[in-house]
C-alpha cells in the first residue's frame, strides 16, 4: 500500500478512572488475549502498510513492552518496520507532547524521510477491522485533501465522547464538531484519517508556528471549509473503549456469537503478542456458561457471562457473573463478583463480595504483586 501509518497512542482519559493508572488506554486488555492497539496494528498490517509509527507518552511502559517486537504484526522487514516514538528532549525542544498535532510535529522527520505519498492516521483506543486500501481508493476518487472514516451510531450512545460530522450528498464534510454538548447528527468520526504526506507536513508545520497542538480542532475543523475534507462511512463493528462503560460493553460484546465470529473466524485476522501459556484448566465441579476463558487460567468455581483473561486462578465456590477479570488475578475461595472489572495482578481475598449495583464496579486491592 502506498501509505505510511501513524498510531496516536499517548493519551489518557479521565473517563477510564482507575483503569488507566497502570497503563495507557491503547494497552488496555481486550477479549481475553488482545490489547486495544492490536486492532489498529492488525488492520494496517492486513492492508499491506509496511511502515508504522506509534506515538506513545502516558504510562507507556506496558505498551512499550507489548510493542518490543514487530514480528507479531509482520512489520519486521528490511523495508519498513514498526517504530515507537515517545517524547524526546532535543536541543530545540524539551516539551512533552502537548496534543495530537504536536506529537506529529515532534516526529516530522520520520514523515520527511518516508517515500510513501499518503499517511494513514489512527487512534490506538478503538476495536475494529478495516481495509485501508478501500479508504485510500475513496480518498483518491474524491480528490480529497483529507478523508475521515465515519460511522452512524445508535441514538442511545453517548455522542458527547466523539467528534460529530455532517456530510452533504457527495460525502464532503460540511460540519464537524468535537465532543458537542448537543449533536445535530448521529454520524461520528472514528478517529481514522487519510491525508497526503506532503500536505500533512505543511498543515502540521503551520499549526506549530501558530501554537496550535490539536489535530482535530486545529487542523481538521479549522480547514474543513478551505480544504476538501470527505467522510468514508463504515457499517462494520467499531467501538471506542475510552470510558469504563464503553470498555466493559466492548468486552462483553465478544460474548455475542456474531462478534466472536467476525473477529476470530473471518479473514483478515487480528494479531497480538503471544504468551507461551498452557491451555485453560477446568477442574471437576466447576461450571462455565457463555464466557471467554483465556490461556493459563485455572477455574474451580462458577463463571457466567464473563471474560477471564490470562493466568487467572478462580478458587473454590467462587461465583463470577457479568464481570471482567484481567490478567494474572488470584481469586480466593468463596469470592462473589457481579458487574465488576477486576484490575490485573491483584489477589482478591477469600470470602469477599463485590457487586456493581449502580453501574460497573472497579475492584482494586492494595496487594498488587507487580504492575503491568
Amino acid at each position: 500500500m502506498r501509505a505510511v501509518g501513524m498510531i496516536l497512542a499517548g493519551g489518557n482519559s479521565y473517563r477510564m478512572k482507575e483503569l488507566s493508572n497502570k497503563r495507557a488506554i491503547a494497552a488496555m486488555p481486550i477479549a481475553g488475549s488482545y490489547r486495544s492497539i492490536d486492532f489498529a496494528l492488525s488492520s494496517m498490517s492486513n492492508s499491506h502498510i509496511q511502515k508504522v509509527a506509534v506515538l506513545t507518552q502516558y504510562n507507556s511502559r506496558s505498551l512499550n513492552e507489548h510493542l518490543n517486537s514487530s514480528k507479531w504484526w509482520n512489520f519486521g522487514r528490511k523495508q519498513g518496520g514498526l517504530f515507537v516514538f515517545p517524547p524526546t528532549v532535543t536541543a530545540e525542544n524539551s516539551y512533552w507532547y502537548r496534543g495530537t498535532a504536536d506529537a506529529i510535529h515532534q516526529n516530522l522527520n520520520f514523515l520527511r524521510d518516508c517515500h510513501e505519498p499518503y499517511v494513514v492516521i489512527a487512534s490506538g483506543d478503538c476495536v475494529y477491522k478495516l481495509d485501508f486500501n478501500k479508504v485510500l481508493e475513496y480518498h483518491i476518487a474524491k480528490q480529497a485533501d483529507v478523508t475521515v472514516v465515519c460511522k452512524d451510531i445508535p441514538g442511545d450512545e453517548d455522542i458527547t465522547r466523539f467528534g460529530v460530522v455532517r456530510m452533504n450528498e457527495d460525502g464532503r464534510i460540511v460540519q464537524f464538531e468535537e465532543k458537542p454538548m448537543a449533536a445535530t447528527s448521529s454520524t461520528i468520526s472514528c478517529g481514522i484519517y487519510v491525508i497526503r504526506r506532503r500536505q500533512l507536513i505543511e498543515l502540521i508545520e503551520r499549526s506549530a508556528e501558530e501554537g496550535r497542538f490539536d489535530f482535530v480542532k486545529d487542523v481538521l475543523i479549522r480547514y474543513k471549509d478551505v480544504r476538501r475534507v470527505y467522510g468514508y462511512k463504515i457499517d462494520s463493528y467499531w467501538s471506542n473503549i475510552a470510558s469504563v462503560d464503553s470498555y466493559y460493553k466492548t468486552n462483553m460484546d465478544f460474548l455475542k456469537p456474531e462478534v466472536r465470529d467476525y473477529f476470530f473466524h473471518q479473514y483478515p485476522d487480528i494479531y497480538t503478542k503471544v504468551d507461551d501459556n498452557p491451555p485453560a484448566k477446568f477442574n471437576p465441579g466447576c461450571e462455565v456458561k457463555n464466557s471467554l476463558v483465556s490461556s493459563g487460567s485455572i477455574i474451580n468455581g462458577y463463571v457466567e457471562d464473563s471474560l477471564i483473561f490470562k493466568k487467572v486462578f478462580v478458587g473454590e465456590n467462587c461465583v463470577i457473573k457479568n464481570s471482567i477479570v484481567m490478567n494474572d488475578v488470584y481469586l480466593g475461595d468463596n469470592v462473589h463478583l457481579e458487574n465488576c472489572i477486576v484490575e490485573s495482578r491483584d489477589t482478591i481475598r477469600a470470602n469477599t463480595y463485590h457487586i456493581g449495583e449502580e453501574g460497573v464496579k472497579i475492584v482494586i486491592e492494595s496487594n498488587e504483586r507487580y504492575v503491568l
